[in-house]
């Protein structure tokens, strides 16, 4: 089968490499769509330190069940998407229901092959069934985007209904998204964004879009209770401005993890600031996050789609400036 593999650190080939068959508790699954994150790139990069080489990228897929293993609940046909890891559903943490702190989990695209191929071999533990009215678009993007967002609103607003919100990058593959699970989640949405033609786009979703790296002053008679970060360092301090006292900061995106931010504790404590940062899911946050989008409320908003032979094109695309939405693979 056609792969995207790394070899080393910075190093990524599109090569044939073997079907690998599914033990008893894994699946074989045909990869129907993949999906670029910027976490590919970090990964290139370095940051992550558990990666293995070499190991195919990718850690964003849709897909259907070709060959199910006899310890399994799922049979040939299931249309499944995949949890970034692959919990082992024994340790404490994940018989409370918290298996994203498996003590033991290992990660796609990192120690176990992701899902940049025409098929991909993953543990059951971390598959979970798509509802036959959600297209293979949203599907793909649920466990990484979405449902990360969704979770992460649970852990430091649980109650978004009526507040007012800010979403920092809202034209990207994570913003744009986010601003439309909070706006059903019934929150009033702000978005902002780097330019006007991004503005253009991103208004079709939200309430209010804010142009420019500045926009605490324009925001500043908006009581915004919950910022969603999807960029990093860059809006850190804005984002201290802008938000309200008693306010929430959610942090799921560090576009650049060379460079770090001087915290004044004074501000945090003084704005009775919650700062959280969240990365991944449970595959209970992905059944409810299915059933929120089922509702149609969701639209994936796709930028670009390439075939897996062009998967190294899909990734440069991330840094394009005007890029919108997210960039998937089609095998």
């Amino acid at each position: 089968m056609l792969a995207a593999v790394v070899k080393e650190r910075g190093k990524l080939e599109v090569t044939d490499v073997p079907i690998r068959s599914p033990n008893n508790d894994e699946l074989l699954v045909k990869v129907r769509k993949a999906s670029i994150c910027y976490r590919d790139l970090l990964q290139l990069e370095g940051y992550y330190p558990r990666m293995k080489y070499p190991v195919i990228l990718g850690h964003e897929m849709v897909g259907e069940v070709v060959k199910a293993g006899s310890m399994t609940n799922f049979t040939p046909g299931d249309r499944v998407v995949s949890l970034l890891y692959a919990p082992d559903m024994t340790c404490d943490k994940c018989k409370l229901g918290f298996e994203n702190y498996c003590r033991n989990k290992l990660g796609y695209s990192e120690e176990l092959d992701g899902f940049f191929s025409e098929y991909a071999t993953i543990s059951a533990k971390s598959a979970v069934r798509v509802p036959t009215n959600l297209t293979d678009e949203l599907a793909v993007i649920t466990p990484c985007v979405t449902a990360m967002i969704y979770r992460g609103v649970k852990r430091s607003s649980p109650n978004v209904k009526d507040s007012t919100v800010l979403v920092t990058g809202a034209a990207g593959g994570v913003g744009i998204h986010a601003v439309q699970l909070l706006k059903a989640l019934g929150a009033r949405v702000i978005a902002q964004v780097r330019s006007e033609e991004k503005a253009r786009v991103v208004k079709r979703f939200s309430d209010l879009v804010v142009v420019g790296e500045k926009y605490a002053e324009q925001i500043k008679k908006e009581d915004v209770t919950l910022i969603v970060d999807t960029v990093g360092v860059q809006t850190f301090f804005e984002n201290v401005k802008a938000i309200s006292a008693g306010g929430s900061i959610l942090q799921v995106g560090n576009l650049d993890p060379s460079s770090s931010a001087p915290i004044r504790f004074g501000s945090l404590i003084l704005k009775d600031i919650k700062f959280v940062g969240n990365a991944s899911v449970t595959s209970a946050d992905v059944r409810e996050t299915m059933e929120l989008e089922a509702s149609g409320k969701i639209t994936p908003i796709i930028g670009e789609e390439v075939p897996l032979a062009n998967v190294k094109e899909g990734l440069n695309s991330l840094h394009e400036p005007s890029r919108v939405g997210k960039i998937l693979v089609t095998p």
